[in-house]
């Protein structure tokens, strides 16, 4: 019988708690956010994605409402032994726009209606930065990668009427930012190359205080670095934020930094 893929591995271990922070799990494989909510708004959040494709790229998504272990395209997970309520490492529970709690499953507040959608994440480049000698700093000192709510406006769709687009941050040499943006650039179906870079542009995306991130845990940043700045799957729980009470049931999302490893890799992005 043949071992299971380090993806297959990797939510197995998520499953059973036994890991939290995704970033360099799984190398190749591409990694997801992940919003779920009752599947009347679902049409909605649909539209969102398809109109804001850099910040929210569609993975995949739960067809059947209710089914929280089939997702198409098949190929996103390959494997049978899946829960969309158990297999990402830590979840965030929301209702009326408002956070509540963060929690490891939801298996006892599923519900028959609920429909699952995965996106794109930017781990899924950080291999390639990696082996093109630019691993990310969050990676070599263990921590969660920084995040910021930006000023950049999402295009509405349906009760999403408002909100704004998450970035996360990797500091890097100026010298490098060419290469940084060459690296990622095929990865559109997980945020592609950076929307920003440079110290004029934490201005510019109305970041406050580029030391204190909003998700994530605050950067270091070394001789001549600049901070870079991509566009961020967490990006969905402020549209939820905007619905505000649009949306009445519970709604689910990951928590920041705790992804999805999908049974995807590099070698899908052409078909993607």
């Amino acid at each position: 019988m043949p071992s299971p893929s380090p993806s297959c591995q990797a939510r197995v271990l998520s499953r059973n708690n036994l890991i939290t922070n995704t970033s360099g799990i799984a190398p190749g494989y591409l990694q997801a956010n992940l919003l779920i909510l009752p599947s009347k708004h679902a049409r909605d959040f649909h539209d969102l994605c398809r109109r804001n494709p850099v910040a929210c790229p569609l993975l995949g998504y739960t067809t059947t409402p209710g089914n929280p272990h089939l997702v198409q395209p098949p190929s996103c997970i390959q494997n049978p032994d899946f829960d969309i309520r158990t297999d990402f490492p830590k979840y965030r529970v929301y209702q009326h726009g408002k956070y509540l709690a963060t929690r490891t499953d939801l298996l006892d507040i599923w519900r028959d209606d609920y429909v699952g959608f995965l996106i794109g994440c930017s781990f899924s480049f950080e291999d390639a930065l990696t082996s093109a000698g630019l691993q990310p700093r969050h990676q070599k000192t263990g921590r969660i990668v920084a995040m910021y709510r930006s000023n950049i406006p999402l295009l509405p769709a349906g009760v999403f009427a408002s909100g704004s687009c998450i970035v996360s941050m990797r500091p890097y040499r100026e010298e490098d930012i060419e290469a940084v943006r060459n690296v990622t650039r095929p990865y559109l179906a997980t945020h592609g190359e950076p929307v920003a870079w440079g110290w004029g542009a934490v201005e510019k995306l109305g970041i406050r205080d580029i030391s204190v991130p909003d998700f994530g845990e605050p950067p270091t940043f070394e001789g001549g670095e600049v901070p870079v700045f991509w566009a961020c799957g967490v990006t969905p729980q402020m549209a939820v934020e905007s619905a505000g009470d649009k949306i009445e049931d519970l709604v689910f999302a990951h928590e920041p930094g705790h992804m999805l490893v999908t049974d995807l890799t590099s070698d899908d992005l052409q078909r993607l």
